[in-house]
Parts: structure tokens; sequence; C-alpha cells
């Protein structure tokens, strides 16, 4: 295991790499030393070819609060502000465009941008304990950032509801939204992931890393646009020797010998 201090970093024989926010004092808060090294992380992972999957969890009570308001309040000026939500938009888009599925483990509260980083992730497994909220409007904060992420995971409607309300609301709620996959009890959590981990683990890396990016950018795309591309992504999968050998395999009614 490695550390920053601020950010714990494990890793396993399979490749699976698990980040762990390490605030609890200040319930995970995305400071900006947080942000940057959170960011710093999911970038390396485009050069690392070895990495399956990643986990990304919280220390403490807590998965994440959102940003630390401290730390904004201590600097009120607009450029300032400006940098700072720029920063934390580039830290929530390499989280997408990291090549490999990243598992949100929600154990606790997840608010304002705490919410959106789960959005944000591929997956999301959460305890029944887990509690979901985009408060800043609590505070009389739009949580404008959020939005972009909650309104792309879950309905206008329900999306909208939560960013002028500042309700919380409970993990099965959350997974009704479309917000998480799973929910189990708390004690079950990990061996949750580990059995999404796992079914992960047993595919080929490079259709998933295909798939991935296609699957964003389709989602950003008109239908016909996104037709269009998800054939030409097909076709480049179809030439990756990993597809070969699984589809001749099919064929052969065999276990495929994947390409290492």
């Amino acid at each position: 295991m490695s550390s920053n201090s601020l950010l714990l970093r494990s890793r396993d024989a399979r490749g699976v790499v698990t980040l762990t926010m390490n605030r609890p004092d200040a319930f995970n808060s995305l400071s900006e030393a947080l942000i940057a090294a959170l960011h710093a992380e999911f970038e390396a992972l485009g050069g690392d070819d070895s990495v399956r999957a990643v986990v990304l969890a919280g220390a403490g009570k807590a998965f994440c609060a959102g940003h630390d308001l401290k730390e904004m309040r201590a600097e009120p000026a607009l450029g300032y502000y400006e940098r700072l939500f720029a920063d934390c938009a580039r830290m929530m888009l390499a989280v997408q465009r990291a090549p490999v599925p990243v598992i949100a483990r929600v154990h606790g509260i997840a608010t304002a941008a705490g919410c959106q980083l789960v959005a944000m992730c591929d997956l999301a497994v959460a305890a029944e304990t887990a509690r979901f909220a985009v408060s800043g409007v609590n505070l009389g904060l739009f949580c404008s950032t959020p939005s972009v992420a909650l309104s792309r995971n879950v309905g206008r409607k329900a999306a909208f509801e939560m960013l002028v309300t500042g309700g919380f609301i409970g993990a099965a709620e959350a997974r009704e939204k479309g917000l998480v996959n799973r929910v189990v009890a708390a004690d079950r959590l990990d061996a949750e992931i580990e059995s999404l981990v796992a079914a992960i683990a047993a595919k080929p890396r490079v259709a998933i890393a295909l798939g991935k990016r296609l699957f964003y950018r389709q989602l950003e795309a008109g239908i016909e646009a996104a037709y269009a591309e998800a054939g030409r992504t097909m076709a480049c999968n179809m030439m990756e020797p990993t597809a070969l050998e699984g589809v001749q395999a099919f064929i052969d009614k065999r276990s495929p010998d994947w390409p290492k």
C-alpha cells in the first residue's frame, strides 16, 4: 500500500486498485490537495495497462461530503472559485476517461460533490446505511456542477427534485433512481464489490477499455451518430486478438485462451 496521506492506494495481484480518500475528520471533503491527488491517480491509470479496475472508497464514517467549505470560504474571490471548480471538473472527467471501470464503494454519506463523484464513477455499490444528497441549496449554493453528473444518472425530474430540495435519499431510493447499482448490508459491502470486480477482471481488458470509451461518447451524441460511432468501435474491437479468440472459442465450444 502506498499513501500520500490524503489518498491511500493499494493494489492486488489481479491489478485491482483501491483508492481511499483519507480525510476522515473532515468527512473526506474535497480539498484542493485531495482533488489534485485524485486527478493525478486517475490520469496515471491511462498509462498502466496492467490495471483492471479501480475501487474508490472513503475512510471513516463518510464516503465524501463534497467540497471543503472551510477552505472555499477562506478565499472568496471569483478567480479562485472558477479555478477550483475547473480543477474539480477535470478530476471528475479523469474518472470517466480512465480506461477501466471505476466502482464507488459507498458506506456512508455522499453529499454535493461527493454525490457527484458517485455519479461520475462507472458503477456504485452502497451499504444500506449510505445516504445521498446534493444539499448545496440549503446553504444558498445550487449544486450546479454536481447537477451535470446527477442528471446523467437519474431522471430529470428526480435529479431536479434532489437539487432544489437538498433533501437526503437512502440507498434503496438511490438504487431505484439509478444512482447506484447494488445495495447490500454494510457487512456485505466488500463481498459484493468483490463479486463485481471478479466479473470485470475475468473479461479482456482491451474490450472493456474500448467499450467504456464508446459508452460515454455515444451517450452525448444523437442516436444516428451514436450508432455510427458504435459500429466503428465494434469493427475495431473485432480486429483485436482477444475478440477473434473469443469468437473462435465460442465456435469451437471451448473456453477462450485470452492473449496476454
